[in-house]
């Protein structure tokens, strides 16, 4: 059995769950999610809790049995509190702002590099230099958060671009001088 699949996923009071044949819909405070079940995979509604259940022992059936109860836990939860993923902009003369609901970014480019928004997402800004990317959707979150970061990569040799909050980055050494007489 799949360690992951078997346990069931706590429904929180705020939150709402509706399965009509192969959708599951997840309503909270925060928003809607609505996944798609793949052949093999129910979802039973008992009260309080959900339970995933699969049909044969097959191994894809195991590893789509772990990964919708995953999913639909990551769902209930961002329903009820949206993931977030957090990001500095490190470097001089590198920062960040809101243009209307779009992000400019200033990160050694000689123009400012607009990052538009996206539905089901939002941004903030703290300062000039961290950006706060929030959405319902775990998995949105993180593409939004990997695709900001590739605006600008950390640079190898000073550590400046678009990094996530507290990711500690190796710095490569730059040449020595030499030293010596020839």
């Amino acid at each position: 059995m799949s360690k992951i699949g078997q346990s069931p996923v706590v429904l929180p009071q705020s939150v709402t769950v509706k399965i009509q044949d192969k959708v599951i819909s997840i309503q909270g405070k925060e928003g809607l999610i609505s996944l798609e079940l793949p052949t093999g995979i129910t979802v039973e509604n008992k009260g309080a809790t959900l339970e995933v259940k699969r049909r044969s022992n097959e191994k894809k059936q195991k590893s789509l049995h772990g990964l919708y109860r995953s999913l639909i836990s990551n769902a209930v939860v961002g329903v009820e509190k949206p993931w977030e993923k957090r990001l500095e902009v490190v470097g001089t003369g590198y920062n960040v702002k809101m243009q209307g609901a779009d992000l400019a970014f200033k990160v050694g480019y000689n123009h400012l590099v607009m990052f538009k928004k996206v539905d089901r997402a939002s941004y903030q800004v703290e300062g000039a230099n961290k950006v706060i990317v929030k959405s319902v959707d775990k998995q949105l979150a993180g593409e939004l958060a990997y695709k900001i970061k590739m605006i600008k990569k950390p640079d190898a040799y000073k550590g400046k671009g678009i990094k996530y909050e507290g990711e500690k980055l190796r710095i490569k050494p730059g040449k020595k001088a030499k030293t010596g007489t020839a």
